[in-house]
């Protein structure tokens, strides 16, 4: 390993979900140092909504609160992501450099543009903050960091799965926390598999009832929105409270094989792949964001039977404002209960808790509907 330690600085990332887990463990791998911004809260909201513009949406104002305090405990560099397509993800970079040089911050910005490049561009902004040069080294940490997202995305699925049926309520969160840190700590591809085996058995020793009736509900939308917790209210945590299994459309697994993964290494279809076939009748074209992915997942939800699917946005997304507007016309085709929620930082706990409660019972009815009327 080529190691120059003048060129090794502390850097910092979002949360976003379980994506600082990966990013933290990919860094340290190549011998850098990290700094992982304090756990989100009520007061990243606040500092990150203090410093934007008024009308952009819930992630940028998060990520830039993730940034601030970052920065705050010492990072003096932060990874950013530039991405192409039709919406304003491709401008949050420049938006957020400007944000904290007015602020004074004076750290290093590394872009990570996938306008111009996939797997290089990461290659090169994980030699640029951590001064490993040797391009093997580097290539196997990407490798591995990209095994970690499939295994965090399978280990979310068999946690929804177990909260669900759980006899005390959290016991499953608990033995995940733990099996997390066994992933974030792997640094070779036989360490990741042993740590995936033993937190999967972890997860398993959950006492659950076999026999619960469960009910099962696909998470779409906006994909920060989907796959934070703090942004969408813990949302899955309240839905396996009720006794909903939750699985999401949209997560970290399919965005690395739609927009990063070469199609020749790829195995199946993509999400996006799928996409476009599912969403036809209503949407031939990408309008940004996530909106035609949203819109396809609700129609193959009702394809597979699923009891219902919930439509996570922030407040001022117009992609997503679009993609709700065709979900009555998809109501009439099919029989889906179909919940949309626009969150922000004004976005009360009891109401919408009440919302999901509601929306609960209103599959539990429709599916006793169905069994009777199949009898």
């Amino acid at each position: 390993m080529t190691n120059s330690e003048n060129k090794k600085i502390k850097v910092s990332f979002p949360h976003m979900g379980s994506l600082y887990i990966v990013l933290s463990s990919l860094v340290k791998s190549l011998g850098g140092e990290v700094v992982v911004p304090p756990k989100t809260t009520q007061k990243t909201l606040s500092i990150g909504t203090k410093y934007s513009p008024e009308a952009i949406c819930l992630p940028y104002k998060l990520l830039l609160g993730n940034y601030i305090e970052a920065v705050e405990k010492g990072a003096e560099a932060v990874l950013m992501i530039s991405s192409p397509g039709i919406c304003r993800l491709g401008e949050y970079s420049k938006s957020i450099k400007n944000a904290m040089e007015d602020l004074g911050y004076k750290i290093k910005y590394v872009d990570v543009d996938l306008y111009k490049g996939k797997f290089f561009e990461i290659l090169n902004a994980m030699k640029s903050v951590t001064g490993n040069n040797n391009i093997v080294d580097v290539g196997k940490a990407i490798i591995l960091s990209f095994n970690k997202i499939f295994v965090l995305d399978n280990l979310d699925n068999i946690l929804s799965y177990y909260r669900a049926r759980e006899f005390e309520i959290g016991e499953a969160e608990k033995a995940y926390n733990k099996a997390t840190q066994w992933i974030d700590e792997a640094y070779t591809s036989k360490e990741l598999k042993e740590a995936n085996y033993e937190a999967i058995n972890e997860i398993k020793k959950t006492p659950i009832d076999e026999n619960k009736e469960v009910l099962k509900v696909d998470l779409t939308g906006e994909i920060f929105m989907v796959l934070d917790p703090f942004s969408n209210q813990h949302i899955e945590r309240e839905l396996g409270m009720l006794g909903v299994q939750t699985k999401r459309s949209m997560n970290l697994s399919g965005w690395l094989k739609t927009a990063i993964i070469p199609k020749i290494l790829r195995k199946g279809e993509t999400h996006m792949e799928r996409a476009f076939r599912f969403a036809k009748p209503y949407l031939t074209r990408d309008i940004g964001g996530d909106a035609i992915e949203s819109v396809s997942d609700v129609a193959y939800a009702t394809s597979k039977g699923t009891d219902g699917i919930i439509h996570i946005s922030p407040f001022t997304c117009m992609p997503e404002i679009m993609s709700q507007n065709i979900f009555p016309k998809m109501r009439q085709d099919g029989s889906l209960p179909i919940l949309a929620l626009v969150l922000d930082e004004q976005t009360g706990r009891a109401g919408f808790v009440t919302r999901l409660e509601a929306f609960v019972d209103l599959m539990k009815r429709r599916k006793r509907q169905l069994i009777t009327s199949t009898v």
